[in-house]
């Protein structure tokens, strides 16, 4: 009983954190609909500003509370500055064209965090009322953790009094269910978007600086917690405040309990509990179901066959007068390149959003590199073992993903790559974990090459192939309008199951690339970022454009090896050039150019 207490109390104290990044992200949502993955650094500068104020007031409870809510403020301002100078130009861009801006400037936050207060954690200094416990059945409980406790339900409780009974509350109801009618009704939709950004960007600040006497401010904070919010948010239902409480109640509870009874599954525990959830119910615990999205039909651009012959020309004799290092780097292009393409096949033609298809480059690679150090295979066989292993796993986990769509369908498959994640970095008898498997090395840099540019262009080629025949004609279709293909017989499921399956084959063939190339394979290799990389090539070279991977990729990948060699602040440098990049390229640097 008294272990029982004591990790429910502490699940619980979690939860409430949690619970405020949660609802700010579900309240921007409603009104913007953007999914802001830039909501984790709101959350890190909260931290930052929270400690800066503070360490500078004496340490009293009421100084505590008084900094705690002018951090707060403070980082509402600065939402409020973010959603004014940027993304008020994106609210009629595509959903993936605003994901990237918010990435872009997420890499800005952290960077500008870094040269404000430096490389090193920031614990703040506990004073004797913040290090107080009370007990709990003959047990010691923190008192902080108690009015942790307390916040939450009083701030579920304000935003549904502000959302259900105010004013500001009827408005914010009128424009999340049609922004037309607001529109014509004389509502300045622009002055309310920044006001519900501020009040989302508060919520982070204030759950950022309320984490500081049990953790550090630290510059990993962002990406940590933003992953774990957009969990809470999708389980819970979007745009349902009671259920990222409710939500966030249960990730609590599952992370106090999960870390003492299953320490062994607590990295995956949360990923698997939101694939159950998604499964059984595909809106979240307590969201209503999304309408069918459908998009506008956008012919995919392409072109001249003279280009891409040309290209290839180039390609091929670049042994021939590349030096040594460049000629590595053009190695790791063409392997992004394939991985880019995969993930278009699916982004573009198949509509459906992935967050999570590093699963398949890493399956990929640990199959390449355990046939090559274990089974003693020759590279050729490995790079064939690859593509399978990952199209037969992209099969499996495609019978749960095809019947979801948007948000859902993007962090169930995030959920995957996580639990790939989990079970390289701990099943250290078959992967090595964190060691990872060694000596993966091809033949030598050059003859690598040429396989590398001959199966990444092969791959690319039947890739764009698929999408030219009827089968990518059709998916096309189920994309734009799933209704009207299944008037004219369609089957949708079959369709994206197909598309899902060769573009995890695609993918792990890339991943085997990957392994040779780098002469190793560790857990990294299944990191969401290496998703969100594959995401920002496509993105950055065009959904819309045949090209638009293999523009992507020599773009991004040049731009960050470049900038990571040349300039201390290389992610300030990089999110500068994304949010050029999408501001003068709507459509991607191959797509078409939309209008707003």
């Amino acid at each position: 009983m008294t272990f029982a207490a004591i990790q429910l109390l502490t699940g619980l104290a979690g939860s409430a954190t949690l619970f405020l990044i949660a609802a700010g992200l579900t309240v921007i949502f409603g009104v913007t609909r953007i999914v802001n993955f830039a909501h984790g650094s709101l959350f890190m500068l909260g931290a930052y500003l929270g400690w800066s104020i503070l360490a500078r007031l004496p340490h009293t409870p009421v100084c505590f509370a008084l900094g705690v809510l002018a951090a707060a403020l403070a980082v509402a301002a600065i939402g409020a500055l973010l959603e004014t100078a940027v993304l008020r130009h994106l609210y009629a861009a595509p959903p993936l064209l605003q994901l990237l801006a918010t990435f872009g400037v997420m890499l800005i936050i952290h960077d500008a965090t870094l040269f404000a207060w430096g490389p090193d954690d920031l614990p703040l200094p506990r004073p004797p009322w913040l290090r107080a416990w009370v007990p709990v059945l003959g047990e010691r409980f923190p008192r902080y953790d108690l009015v942790l406790i307390a916040i939450g339900p009083l701030v579920l409780g304000a935003l549904l009094l502000l959302l259900g009974r105010s004013r500001f509350g009827v408005l914010i109801r009128a424009c999340t269910e049609n922004r037309s009618i607001a529109a014509a009704l004389g509502i300045d939709q622009r002055r309310l978007s920044t006001a519900i950004f501020a009040l989302g960007a508060g919520l982070a600040g204030l759950g950022g600086a309320l984490v500081l006497p049990d953790a550090s401010a630290n510059l990993g904070m962002d990406l940590s917690i933003i992953v774990e919010a957009f969990v809470v948010v999708v389980v819970g239902g979007l745009g349902s405040i009671a259920g990222a409480f409710l939500a966030s109640l249960l990730i609590g509870l599952l992370q106090a309990f999960g870390l003492v009874l299953l320490p062994q599954a607590t990295l995956v525990l949360v990923f698997v509990i939101m694939a159950a959830v998604l499964t059984v119910r595909p809106q979240g615990l307590l969201g209503s179901a999304q309408p069918e999205a459908g998009r506008r039909p956008v012919p995919l651009r392409r072109i001249a066959p003279a280009w891409g012959w040309a290209g290839l020309l180039l390609a091929a004799g670049a042994p021939f007068w590349l030096p040594a290092y460049p000629l590595a780097i053009l190695t790791e292009v063409l392997v992004a390149a394939l991985f880019a393409a995969a993930l278009h096949l699916l982004v573009g033609p198949g509509g459906m959003i992935s967050f999570g298809h590093a699963a398949w480059f890493a399956i990929g690679a640990y199959a390449a590199g355990l046939a090559t150090r274990g089974l003693a295979a020759p590279m050729p066989a490995a790079l064939l073992l690859a593509p399978v292993a990952a199209g037969l796993a992209a099969a499996a986990f495609g019978t749960f993903v095809v019947r979801l769509s948007g948000i859902y369908l993007a962090m169930l498959t995030l959920a995957f790559a996580q639990i790939v994640w989990a079970v390289a970095k701990q099943w250290l008898s078959v992967t090595g974990g964190d060691d990872g498997i060694l000596g993966v090395w091809p033949s030598g840099p050059v003859p690598f090459y040429w396989w590398a540019l001959g199966l990444s262009a092969g791959g690319i080629w039947l890739l764009q192939r698929c999408v030219d025949a009827p089968f990518g004609l059709a998916l096309i279709a189920v994309r734009d309008s799933e209704r009207r293909a299944r008037t004219v017989g369609l089957d949708p499921e079959r369709l994206r199951m197909a598309a899902f399956t060769l573009s995890g084959a695609a993918a792990g063939l890339a991943g085997g690339l990957g392994a040779f190339r780098t002469g190793s394979v560790f857990p990294a290799v299944a990191d969401v970022g290496r998703s969100v990389d594959g995401l920002l090539m496509v993105l950055l070279g065009g959904v819309d454009a045949v090209a638009g991977p293999v523009i992507g990729a020599l773009v991004y990948t040049s731009l960050y090896d470049w900038l990571l060699l040349a300039i201390p602040f290389w992610r300030l440098a990089l999110g500068i050039a994304i949010l050029a990049l999408v501001l003068a390229f709507p459509g991607g640097l191959a797509g078409t150019r939309r209008q707003a």
